[in-house]
């Protein structure tokens, strides 16, 4: 079905990234899943390309063109299975908190490396007894002079290895009641002394994604480097947030698609009782059921694109996105590892590394079940 979310325009983009993926990301996804994580060069290339900085200010060397064309390269990358390159994370989770909350000074010496692919952004907000509950953590950034001494961890960072700048999530007032109202976000650099990259964290799936533990061990962050204001931390948090499960929902349908598509072509070629499993009723009402969710979910999500990009105010119908996106991924991956019998449990079918990267999609950017209690509390539940 023709998506009319996207122009001409659009498509055209969508062509040129295809091409520059099929021949430079698609040959290394083998090998980012054997170690762990992606390569520099392969960022750099996507921002030689202008593929970091589609929705980026013009004046940092972005393409400010619109949200639309970073979720294309999501949707492509996803379809790819190209999770070690986790484009949106740097591109839409991160960069929006210094192109948004940054000051001139930050902007300046920040966004063009950001876009041109040199400098790689990661979020460290999660830590080991904090999880959903941002306003829990214990990290804390004391002044003293002109920095901040950061003192605490952090675990399940993307990008943990190989990333140079990270948005840190911290405690300013430690003493702060309610406690959100303690929280700040700093820039911290990867090279600043005091912070160290703990192990590098062997996962279920998503293979070619570098999540890793981070410490800070008295390391001293300029107050040049806090954005925005001391305490306004949390705020910032839930407001990008809408942005980052945008990004969860974009993706999970594009994976929802990839998974069907293949085992469609997959049903059509096994044989079984001496003829297609294909041909099994149970095997077409299966894939017509996923294939007419999948249909369902992009004509939702791509909804959740236009008004987006309008700014509306759309928090729970990302929520709801989120949740549903992610929970179909699931049901749908399982359900086609079944259609895939034996096979679908060996590794060298991709179905199996689709199950396992599905299970995640559910938790992180705050869990399904945080999404309906907000959905709840916006419709006067609570």
């Amino acid at each position: 079905m023709k998506r009319d979310v996207f122009t001409e325009e659009h498509e055209l983009f969508r062509e040129q990234f295809k091409r520059f993926a099929a021949n430079e990301i698609e040959p290394k996804i083998e090998k980012w899943n054997s170690d762990g994580m992606s390569d520099r060069e392969s960022w750099r290339r996507m921002g030689e390309e202008g593929f970091l900085g589609a929705n980026a200010p013009e004046a940092y060397g972005g393409a400010e063109a619109g949200f639309r064309y970073d979720a294309i390269v999501m949707e492509e990358l996803a379809y790819l299975r190209a999770h070690g390159l986790m484009q949106s994370l740097h591109s839409d989770i991160c960069m929006p908190y210094i192109i948004h909350y940054g000051t001139d000074e930050q902007k300046e010496k920040y966004l063009p490396r950001t876009i041109s692919g040199e400098m790689i952004m990661g979020i460290a907000m999660t830590e080991p007894a904090a999880g959903s509950d941002v306003a829990g953590i214990q990290t804390t950034a004391i002044r003293n002079g002109d920095v901040y001494v950061l003192n605490g961890s952090k675990t399940f960072i993307s990008n943990g290895q190989i990333g140079d700048l990270f948005v840190v999530a911290c405690k300013t007032d430690p003493s702060a009641e309610p406690a959100h109202r303690g929280v700040s976000t700093l820039l911290v650099e990867a090279d600043t002394p005091g912070f160290v990259r703990g192990r590098k964290l062997d996962k279920l799936g998503l293979p070619g994604q570098d999540t890793s533990e981070l410490f800070f061990e008295d390391c001293r962050v300029p107050v040049s480097n806090l954005l925005a204001q001391e305490g306004q931390g949390f705020k910032l948090m839930m407001k990008q947030l809408t942005q980052e499960r945008l990004c969860i929902a974009v993706s999970a349908i594009a994976s929802c698609r990839r998974a069907v598509d293949d085992t469609i072509a997959y049903v059509r070629e096994r044989k079984a009782f001496g003829k297609s499993i294909s041909s099994f009723q149970n095997t077409q009402f299966k894939l017509v059921e996923m294939a007419a969710e999948v249909e369902i979910g992009q004509a939702f999500v791509d909804q959740i694109l236009v008004g987006h990009e309008r700014h509306d105010d759309l928090i729970s119908e990302v929520s709801m996105a989120k949740f549903w996106s992610t929970d179909l991924q699931k049901k749908i991956t399982g359900e086609c590892l079944q259609l895939h019998g034996g096979y679908g449990f060996m590794k060298e079918y991709p179905i199996s590394g689709d199950y396992a990267d599905a299970a995640v999609q559910s938790i992180y950017a705050g869990t399904n079940e945080i999404m309906k209690v907000i959905v709840a509390r916006r419709l006067g539940l609570e």
